[in-house]
């Protein structure tokens, strides 16, 4: 019996741990990959188990860990959202997560192992990260209408997420040493840089716009857009119908990025 309960313990531990690098819940790993991880073939697993995975699924829970349902990952990144989008980012702590989104904080640190894996994915789901990466995998054929169509992506995760992605980039704005900074310059930065950077390098490099660092022309291009969407809320009551819509203003600041960065004409006079 001794063995039999050393052997459980082994298997819920190396089960929690495969589901956490692997991103889901421990029922979504399948048994064959549990088996490898154990070092033992698969038959030999479900025999342990006692033909059943049902075995596996309460042990995990007995320890404190929820094995499946909805998937875990899902549940704390919605919840995690509408602590941002009610509270502000800093409210996001693993605790509140779990009471909102009905699991347990073993569960959240098995899958995100920590808070800054949990706002990676918040951030990963709620801002336009994988819309702008697309977009510059294959960009429109001039860089004019590239930038119009970076800042459509940019305002359209802005509007669309309108509870998170502004409370998101209050908080990295206002805070430099936040929890929201920190994975902002280690996980979200990195992959801005790493498509929209190398595009706006390429343009300076060929002498389509003004040879600028690369962080400058980024600021230029979305910071002004940005800062705009951010106020909206307190200038819309102030303006009324003289606000232009999002999208004119879109077109706005494209132009005035355009212009700012256009490369000297030449032969013209300083």
């Amino acid at each position: 019996m001794q063995k039999d309960r050393d052997v459980s313990e082994d298997l819920v531990e190396t089960a929690i741990r495969v589901a956490g690098e692997r991103g889901v819940d421990v029922a979504d790993v399948p048994l064959s990959v549990l088996a490898e991880a154990a070092g033992v073939s698969r038959s030999t697993l479900v025999r342990r188990l006692g033909g059943t995975r049902r075995t596996l699924d309460e042990a995990v829970r007995a320890a404190g860990v929820d094995p499946g349902g909805l998937p875990v990952r899902d549940r704390a990144v919605a919840a995690a959202a509408s602590i941002i989008g009610e509270h502000g980012l800093a409210a996001v702590t693993l605790e509140a997560v779990a009471a909102e989104a009905g699991c347990s904080l073993p569960s959240l640190h098995a899958v995100f192992q920590g808070r800054d894996g949990l706002l990676t994915a918040v951030f990963e789901r709620y801002l336009p990260l994988n819309e702008v990466e697309a977009l510059m995998a294959d960009p429109p054929a001039t860089a004019e209408e590239t930038v119009r169509a970076l800042l459509r992506t940019f305002a359209g995760g802005f509007v669309r997420e309108r509870s998170v992605f502004p409370a998101v980039m209050a908080d990295v704005l206002a805070r430099p040493s936040g929890p929201g900074r920190h994975v902002w310059s280690r996980a979200v930065l990195p992959r801005v840089l790493g498509s929209v950077g190398v595009w706006l390098s390429e343009q300076a490099r060929t002498g389509r716009f003004k040879p600028l660092p690369v962080p400058i022309l980024a600021q230029l291009l979305v910071g002004p857009l940005m800062t705009h969407l951010l106020l909206r809320p307190t200038l819309e009551p102030l303006f009324g119908s003289e606000m232009p819509s999002v999208d004119a203003t879109v077109d706005m600041f494209a132009d005035a990025f355009l212009a700012a960065v256009a490369p000297e004409t030449p032969g013209r006079e300083n």
